[in-house]
């Protein structure tokens, strides 16, 4: 089962939410309309809440989970790439976590700023708006270029568009056994 309850408190879902079939979905958590939690992603609400903006996506392999001081907040028109982790802390509307970074306790993350893939964001760092982390720990290097902006709200259009048609049910689960020999040696 990929949605449970914790301590009574129950995961809400806003319209069109689409969660792969490995997601989990645990407790005290909200996802708003629009939310795509792909493959193998964990978002864990046991010991504090979560909640997931409109239109954001939350790749596969990602993992978010609280502390029971730390919820973790991601506000609308967020990427969290894949196999990054945030650990209560709060990213603002149309910011970018790169994939494999992890965002620690009070960290927060500016609107339209970009965590570089792999950076590990300490506790409590603060990520101004429309500005570029990376590193081991981040650092602030820049401001994000037009172009990455742009990227970013690219990627967000390919992953929305994508729901829709996992929603529409472009995607099939199979049976192994209803595959070919051909197709199970490929």
């Amino acid at each position: 089962m990929r949605v449970r309850s914790f301590a009574g408190k129950k995961p809400r879902f806003g319209q069109r939410v689409f969660l792969a079939s490995t997601a989990v979905v645990v407790g005290d958590a909200e996802l708003a309309d629009d939310v795509s939690v792909w493959y193998g992603a964990v978002i864990r609400a046991d010991l504090n809440s979560v909640y997931v903006g409109a239109r954001t996506n939350i790749q596969d392999i990602v993992v978010i989970h609280v502390d029971t001081d730390a919820p973790t907040w991601v506000g609308e028109d967020v990427t969290v790439g894949h196999g990054a982790i945030l650990h209560g802390c709060r990213v603002a509307r149309g910011a970018l976590v790169g994939m494999h970074a992890t965002v620690l306790n009070g960290a927060v993350i500016g609107e339209e700023a970009l965590v570089a893939a792999g950076a590990l964001v300490p506790p409590g760092m603060e990520v101004p708006p429309g500005m570029l982390a990376a590193g081991v720990p981040a650092r602030v290097v820049r401001p994000v270029k037009d172009e990455e902006r742009e990227r970013v709200r690219a990627g967000l259009r390919h992953y929305l568009q994508l729901k829709s048609r996992y929603l529409a049910g472009m995607a099939e689960e199979l049976e192994l056994s209803e595959l070919s020999d051909w197709e199970k040696l490929a």
